[in-house]
């Protein structure tokens, strides 16, 4: 059983993405969207000042950024 995801914030998120070589690409209001050098896919992340990212949207960023869910613990 995997352990459960923490709560965290898109500031957060986003740090740990930039860790893991993605870049900004774009912004359009408040989404950003990162991409990787290595992988085709555009990531999206909806950066609302303290708000914290639902655990099924943070499931589903972790698996387009093709990432495991320790990743995000360290």
């Amino acid at each position: 059983m995997s352990p459960k995801l923490p709560r965290i914030t898109a500031k957060q998120l986003v740090k740990i993405l930039k860790k893991h070589g993605f870049v900004l690409d774009s912004s359009e209001g408040s989404h950003q969207h990162y991409t990787h050098p290595d992988r085709p896919s555009k990531i999206t992340i909806p950066v609302h000042p303290g708000k914290i990212i639902g655990p099924g949207l943070l499931k589903a960023i972790i698996r387009q950024a093709r990432l495991k869910p320790e990743d995000i613990f360290k």
